[in-house]
């Protein structure tokens, strides 16, 4: 019984992932962005110190060829661009330009507002995010 219930939630957890994907098709298609273009400006949070492209590319479980190619993209755009680590100058980090802040706030709210979990309420989104945080593990941060 325990596989069917775990298989259940995967299935389900995929479902949203697509649902969520599909209704922000059009929100993408107007910024001219893939759905890797548009995760990884969401990656990258104004509110923090801009990331090392290592760093990057951890948060969005890729390699540097990847997303070298994904940061050409958006660099060529112009909503990110790239430049040497002010501590360490052997490392490269990645800041939004105003253009990149504005897009990545947009495709945000697309998202928010079309995806499934807006239905919840906040004691259950708590709850959800509670359970999630839990089966990402311990090293698992918001």
């Amino acid at each position: 019984m325990k596989r069917s219930i775990l298989e259940a939630a995967v299935v389900t957890n995929h479902e949203i992932f697509m649902q969520t994907g599909d209704r922000i098709e059009s929100v993408l298609a107007e910024h001219g962005l893939t759905r890797a273009n548009a995760q990884a400006l969401w990656m990258i949070d104004p509110a923090e110190a801009p990331p090392s492209m290592k760093e990057l590319a951890g948060r969005l479980h890729c390699n540097a060829p990847n997303l070298s190619f994904v940061m050409n993209q958006l660099t060529g755009r112009g909503l990110v661009e790239r430049f040497a680590d002010p501590t360490d100058r052997r490392s490269r980090v990645v800041a939004l330009t105003e253009d990149g802040r504005r897009t990545r706030t947009a495709v945000i709210e697309a998202t928010l507002a079309s995806s499934p979990f807006a239905r919840l309420d906040t004691d259950d989104l708590l709850n959800l995010v509670s359970l999630l945080g839990k089966a990402l593990g311990p090293t698992a941060g918001p």
